[in-house]
């Protein structure tokens, strides 16, 4: 349901104990994290998904009745495609390893996928201040992998469709701009009631950030939650470390 863009529909990873395959893992066992998605073929469709965390994943297998990098329909245009975020679960079933024994890609079965928001940074402007919106929102945790910055954020609504902007002011970045530069994480309701709590993720490129004849900037991201109460987080985005 579109009231429900953001609403993340897979948990936190789960580990039970089960039966071990052939491989030494546990059929049961579960794995959450966030990657994106990368098409290495179109016939067959094949995929890869390359993991925060540095692993490599093919799913061989599903969970699902359909195909499942569909996104709820069948409509090709609801399809993955490369350069999606997402998070995922999965069953860890095989390995591919190099000749020396270290593992270059997991064969895994999908549970559960979910497609994650990925933006990048709006420049606030006359002409889109009111459609970015300043309505409050809940920061839980907010983190960097690459040169993605990534919110677990809760907010309040029922009916409408929320949007959510990483924005900062208008303006080329250049040697001498002052930095942290800031920018603000915006939320606009559109007159939404407060009802339901909802959770989301949402991951914005810092790419646009970076300034020619620099190899890091700093930066300073706010918002303001229900309670009036700001919330501030302090990074470096280096250009080598971070891509």
């Amino acid at each position: 349901m579109k009231k429900r863009i953001f609403a993340i529909l897979i948990g936190l990873t789960v580990l039970v104990s089960g039966c071990l395959d052939d491989d030494g893992y546990s059929l049961n066992d579960m794995y959450a994290g966030f990657g994106m998605v990368e098409q290495v073929s179109t016939d067959p469709v094949d995929y890869k998904i390359n993991m925060d965390n540095g692993d490599v994943l093919v799913p061989v297998a599903s969970g699902y009745s359909r195909p499942w990098y569909y996104q709820g329909t069948d409509d090709p245009e609801s399809r993955l495609k490369t350069g999606d975020r997402i998070l995922l679960n999965y069953t860890i079933l095989d390995e591919d390893t190099d000749a020396d024994g270290n593992v270059e890609q997991y064969l895994v079965k999908v549970n559960a996928v979910d497609k994650v928001l990925l933006k990048g940074i709006l420049d606030i402007t006359e002409e889109n201040q009111d459609s970015i919106g300043n309505d409050p929102l809940i920061v839980k945790e907010c983190w960097m992998t690459d040169s993605l910055l990534n919110f677990e954020i809760r907010y309040w609504g029922r009916y409408e469709v929320h949007y959510i902007n990483l924005v900062k002011q208008r303006g080329e970045l250049l040697i001498g701009t002052g930095q942290p530069i800031e920018l603000e994480l915006r939320h606009n309701d559109n007159g939404d009631i407060e009802d339901i709590p909802y959770t989301a993720y949402v991951s914005f490129n810092l790419d646009s950030l970076k300034i020619n004849g620099l190899d890091s900037v700093q930066f300073r991201v706010t918002s303001t939650d229900y309670d009036g109460e700001l919330f501030e987080y302090d990074g470096v985005f280096r250009y080598d470390e971070n891509n």
